[in-house]
This record gives C-alpha cells, sequence and structure tokens, in this order.
C-alpha cells in the first residue's frame, strides 16, 4: 500500500526551503553550529562567499531569528555571530546533512575529502 504524502509535511518543508534557501545560509549555520564567530572569520571559514553577500545572508538569519548580531567594544569595532537558542535546533539537521554528504561523495566519487 503506498501512502501518499502529507500536505502538512510538503508545506513545512516548503516553509523550511524558504528560509534557508541559497547557496550560503546552511553553510553559515554549520559554521556557527560549534561557536560564535566574527564577521571576518566565518568570511574565511566559508569559502567563495562574497562580504555583501555573507552579509545580506546574516541579516536574513537574523530576521528569522536564527542568529544574533553582537558589536563588540573593540578597535576597531568588530562584530560577532552566534546562534540563538532557536538556531541551534537546526544543528541536528546540519550534522545530518554531513553524514549524508559525506556518504554520498563516498558512493560517487569513492573518497571522503580531508579537513
Amino acid at each position: 500500500m503506498k501512502i501518499k504524502c502529507c500536505k502538512t509535511n510538503l508545506l513545512a518543508v516548503q516553509d523550511t526551503m524558504d528560509i534557508l534557501k541559497g547557496r550560503w545560509k546552511v553553510q553559515i549555520i554549520a559554521a556557527l553550529c560549534y561557536d560564535k564567530m566574527r564577521f571576518s572569520d566565518l568570511q574565511k571559514e566559508i569559502v567563495g562567499v562574497s562580504a555583501k553577500m555573507l552579509s545580506s545572508e546574516l541579516k536574513d538569519l537574523e530576521i528569522n531569528q536564527l542568529v544574533t548580531r553582537t558589536v563588540l567594544n573593540t578597535q576597531p569595532i568588530s562584530v560577532e555571530y552566534a546562534l540563538t537558542d532557536y538556531g541551534r535546533t537546526l544543528k541536528k539537521i546540519i550534522e545530518n546533512l554531513a553524514e549524508w554528504g559525506i556518504e554520498h561523495r563516498k558512493k560517487i566519487i569513492g573518497k571522503v575529502l580531508e579537513n
């Protein structure tokens, strides 16, 4: 017997994809899963993202209450980003994506990238 996909689940997946869409948001969340980071450190960690795009994606994540932005009292002034408690609820999803990606790379390419 084939079970039909629940429309509520499809809508929920679509909502999630709307929030996390784009090339960089999931990588930003993954980078922040383990510790807060300064803007410049995030830009170094996420290869290929421009400062303008990183700033835009961080603003979207902040609007969706997944990330907090803290201006540090340093000279020169720097900004630090961290996942909110709500944002940390995505950690298990990020870990599952990483595990799946590692297995997929092994299956398709036959090897795993080294850290």
